[in-house]
């Protein structure tokens, strides 16, 4: 027999029910927790406007740790926030006074009645582990039982909000209750500061599992699903077709170029060309029309046109979009969320990343970079979509190595771009040294930069330069 499908209540925010499966499992008990200023009250917001309607309405208790006017004045700063739509369909009580003159008993009292006079879909209480305060273990044990059994006797969908650890887990018994954890997260890294949400617990339902990035803004809780794709051994249709990079000499060191939807890496020091070759590959994309996009870290929309016009190519021509944000501030998986909207929403069948050192800095470790590097690139070959990455060395002379990166064994083609001596001269050199599935020409070449862009010269023998340290 088929597994039945679980109904669930969106959040309003399509990447937040992507992680989610759909979204959370309706009718169920669910938890938000976090450390103060985490973005619960936020989220749960979102879940109360996105949801509530005339004839079913939404609940959002406050009880003893935020004073019930604040939460009316700060949530009005929210886009969602439909200040039209409360005491019509969004109704905010206190819960504080009742449980000061009552007790906990007071508390499901007053719910029942609530719930039973307006028949609401969604119910908040936000927050739950204040109430802890006002019995000792076994009262509130009996409480929350008491309070599941009002809350799940009528079809709606309840959200506990409180100030949390996922070390409580263990220990608090309304973590065992629950039908759902939500974790909303901060960390340090230097300076900055780093926000994740994590579903730690989703009854009857499968979720992407990670810390996701997500960011508080005037439209809430914004979350970016971690990129980090398994494994897939379902069949598909490798590219057969070869991608021009723009330089006829270049081509012929591969075949006529690189096999479409392959994986690029254009490695050299600061100065020697990465970035120009990336854009030879990118401009003869565009003009072959194939959809091409630029991903720019370090140079801004009016510097980079200053730097193509140089050599006769321009931001505005057919087929190429730029896709630019600063490296400060960066989130790895929203600029990968966004970048990947992009790629689709634009049809690119080209990407190039300059430079994929400045993704690797705001990493939060090596592990979530390789994930990364392996993910983007896997997903990009299976749609098709050729991707080349520029990436900086710092040994100006004499490459030893490629650094400690994942890319070079990842990508199928590599390209090494380095400065040689010769007698008094110094010059550039590149090398094929890797072009997966395809024979290539590994031989030195020596190659000037003039108006034209890149200009390959002739093959030259290493005992011809001396290299040095």
């Amino acid at each position: 027999m088929p597994a039945r499908e679980v109904d669930r209540i969106g959040s309003g925010s399509p990447r937040l029910d992507l992680i989610l499966r759909g979204g959370l499992p309706a009718n169920a008990i669910n938890l938000i927790i976090g450390p103060p200023g985490a973005g619960k009250t936020i989220l749960a917001d979102q879940y109360i406007f996105h949801n509530a309607t005339d004839d079913r309405p939404a609940v959002y208790y406050s009880t003893l740790s935020e004073p019930h006017e604040k939460l009316l004045r700060y949530g009005q700063s929210l886009s969602f926030f439909d200040t039209g739509a409360v005491g019509r369909r969004v109704f905010y009580e206190a819960l504080g006074p009742v449980v000061l003159a009552g007790g906990l008993g007071a508390v499901i009292d007053r719910v029942s009645k609530d719930i039973k006079a307006r028949r609401p879909s969604v119910v908040a209480i936000d927050s739950f582990r204040a109430l802890a305060a006002y019995a000792d273990e076994r009262q509130f044990r009996t409480f929350l039982a008491d309070l599941a059994d009002c809350l799940t006797a009528f079809p709606m969908s309840t959200f506990w909000v409180g100030e949390y650890t996922p070390e409580d887990i263990a220990e608090a018994p309304e973590f065992a209750v629950a039908d759902s954890i939500v974790s909303l997260s901060r960390e340090d890294l230097g300076v900055r500061e780093f926000r994740y949400l994590q579903v730690l617990k989703l009854r009857g339902s499968g979720f992407m599992s990670g810390k996701h990035a997500c960011r508080l803004t005037a439209d809430g809780v914004d979350v970016y699903p971690r990129l980090a794709d398994p494994g897939d051994a379902t069949a598909y249709r490798p590219g057969v077709a070869r991608t021009s990079s723009g330089i006829a000499a270049m081509d012929a060191l591969v075949e006529d170029g690189f096999l479409a939807g392959s994986s690029t890496l254009v490695a050299g020091p600061p100065g020697v060309g990465k970035t120009l070759m990336g854009m030879h590959w990118v401009f003869a994309g565009a003009r072959a029309g194939e959809p091409s996009l630029i991903a720019s870290f370090q140079e801004n929309p009016s510097q980079l046109e200053h730097i193509l016009g140089g050599f006769g190519w321009s931001l505005d021509e057919d087929d190429v979009h730029l896709f630019y944000q600063s490296a400060v501030d960066l989130y790895i998986d929203e600029w990968m969320s966004l970048l990947l909207e992009q790629i689709e929403r634009l049809g690119v069948r080209r990407v190039l990343v300059d430079s994929i050192g400045d993704l690797a800095v705001v990493a939060a470790d090596q592990v979530r970079f390789r994930e990364f590097a392996y993910s983007f690139i896997q997903r990009c070959t299976r749609a098709g979509v050729s991707v080349m990455f520029t990436m900086e060395m710092r040994d100006l002379f004499h490459v030893g190595r490629l650094g400690e990166g994942p890319l070079s064994h990842v990508a199928d083609n590599v390209v090494l771009m380095q400065y040689v001596i010769e007698d008094t001269t110094v010059k550039r050199a590149l090398t094929v040294l890797k072009s997966r599935g395809t024979r290539h020409d590994p031989r030195v070449y020596e190659f000037d930069i003039t108006e034209d862009g890149v200009v390959l010269g002739d093959p030259v023998t290493i005992s011809g330069f001396r290299s040095e340290s």
